[in-house]
């Protein structure tokens, strides 16, 4: 049986034959109803997501099936704590703070994608995306956090896998990171000051410049 795959990006729970996946599908006879609430029934987790999936046709039945991919691990972050954005200064504008249960539950939706065998390295390899996001792992940087992965620290909760955070475990999580943020506003202050400063310099050195060139010559 001949088959033809589709692929696209699309929003999780928000497919549409608009394109690109509509026109990809047409010449394929398949029914794109069909294919378009299939797709949003197995993505509507991710919904405000994107998505990956691939749909896989049966070019003489118009049978299809398909397969749904996982957001990368930096949209997943967010979307457990709610963030829209990372941090502009990644080691000291931190931004969330995320919990070991929440870390496992990435790691265990992007198993199957990652080159490692086992939880704790997936866990660890979470914590390594926090780390470009300025985002704590249970109040610590992602360096300290994997070193107290190593040291063994989380080896009973690791063991557990548990996935599921309390909204106590939540409201601990914020009062460190809020603790952490107090350490760096001195440093953030003089960051955006100097920015400012900057950017207000150069605006005056290309208001003079316009001036001397508009200015009429004698």
């Amino acid at each position: 049986m001949a088959k033809e795959t589709v692929e696209s990006l699309v929003e999780g729970g928000k497919a549409s034959a608009a394109p690109p996946l509509g026109p990809a599908l047409g010449p394929l006879k398949v029914n794109i109803g069909q294919v378009v609430a299939e797709i949003n029934k197995k993505t509507e987790a991710f919904k405000g997501m994107k998505v990956p999936v691939k749909v896989i046709v049966d070019t003489e039945t118009k049978e299809f099936e398909i397969e749904v991919g996982t957001p990368p691990i930096s949209q997943l972050i967010k979307k457990e704590l709610g963030l829209k954005k990372g941090a502009g200064i990644p080691n000291k504008d931190f931004q969330g703070n995320l919990g070991l249960e929440q870390a496992i539950k990435v790691a265990k939706m992007k198993m199957n994608s990652l080159f490692v065998n086992n939880l704790k390295s997936a866990v660890k390899t979470v914590a390594g995306s926090c780390n470009s996001m300025g985002i704590l792992v249970e109040g610590m940087t992602a360096v300290e956090f994997n070193k107290a992965v190593e040291a063994g620290k989380f080896n009973k909760e690791l063991e557990s896998e548990n996935s599921e955070i309390s909204n106590e475990k939540k409201k601990t999580l914020d009062e460190q990171l809020q603790v952490v943020k107090k350490k760096f506003i001195g440093e953030l202050e003089k960051i955006a000051a100097a920015k400012k400063a900057k950017a207000d310099k150069e605006a005056k050195k290309e208001a003079k410049g316009a001036s001397a060139v508009e200015a009429p010559k004698k």
